[in-house]
């Protein structure tokens, strides 16, 4: 990381992109799902903190779209499109989706983060981009930065070794 670099930091249910030298993070992905859409010979990477799977569960009639699986994928996508990306160059990579709290109950309704990596598959299936690599699942927190000059994401894990995807 050169010190021109800038950190370009996602909260939850937000998203953004990047294009380097700037590389792009998001922390506190435990059920959430970090998903990083990407068009690697155009360096530019989107990254989106996704929080629940579908925004047909909303209560509300104005939404956060960057908040849900089903409408935070379609922005991400036209960003990226707007600024230079090219729709058959898209790849992805996910991390996140852990189970923090054991239920004894078996209800979907609580299988929080399987249900949003399963909704961010199937998004990025409708729309053909290939995930490349997806470190999810478990029941332990996340932080994700990835560089869109080498393509890697960086994963550190609560009291574990950060390692790449």
């Amino acid at each position: 990381m050169s010190e021109t670099t800038t950190i370009i930091k996602v909260g939850i249910a937000d998203l953004n992109i990047v294009k380097p030298p700037n590389i792009i993070r998001t922390s506190g992905l435990g059920s959430c799902i970090g998903v990083v859409i990407y068009d690697e010979s155009k360096m530019i990477a989107g990254l989106s903190h996704v929080l629940l799977p579908d925004s047909h569960a909303a209560k509300q009639t104005k939404i956060n779209k960057f908040k849900y699986a089903d409408t935070a994928i379609p922005c991400l996508v036209d960003l990226l499109l707007e600024n230079g990306a090219r729709k058959f160059g898209l790849k992805a990579k996910m991390a996140g989706g852990a189970q923090m709290f054991q239920f004894s109950s078996g209800s979907d309704i609580m299988r929080i983060g399987p249900r949003n990596a399963e909704a961010v598959q199937q998004k990025l299936h409708e729309f053909q981009i290939p995930i490349i690599a997806s470190d999810v699942g478990g029941n332990v927190g996340r932080t994700i930065e990835f560089d869109p000059i080498d393509c890697k994401m960086k994963i550190r894990k609560i009291n574990k070794e950060e390692f790449f995807i």
